[in-house]
């Protein structure tokens, strides 16, 4: 049996948490990435970047924890961005396809790296 592993490293960019996660968001992993986010809302940022290009597997619970963040960061008039590259596989990141399939990606402001999330000036990629 395989072990599931998810890893969650957070620093600050200016007035952006940036939330990095690699591993796999699944049933069993999910709920620490949902307690990180309420982590970083409770703190009193409201600007959060999640960094999902390392996130190798998602199912419907990541998800879910996705669309449970854009709505918690919206109901504190925050900014969410996602970081999903488009590199690796003919249709990107694995959680790009995953939101893509399920209809919600545009739901998202996805950006390609870290750089360009923070960058005002630079637009999300269309869906």
């Amino acid at each position: 049996m395989a072990v599931t592993t998810l890893k969650v490293t957070d620093g600050d960019q200016g007035e952006w948490a940036v939330l990095r996660v690699s591993g796999e968001m699944d049933l069993m992993t999910s709920p620490t990435v949902r307690q990180r986010v309420h982590d970083v809302v409770a703190d009193g940022r409201h600007s959060l970047v999640l960094d999902l290009s390392e996130v190798l597997f998602c199912d419907s619970s990541g998800v879910g924890v996705l669309i449970a963040t854009r709505r918690l960061i919206r109901s504190c008039q925050g900014r969410l961005r996602l970081i999903l590259p488009a590199r690796g596989a003919e249709d990107g990141s694995h959680v790009n396809r995953v939101l893509s399939a399920l209809g919600v990606r545009r739901l998202f402001d996805v950006y390609p790296d870290v750089g360009t999330a923070l960058d005002e000036e630079s637009r999300p990629l269309s869906a």
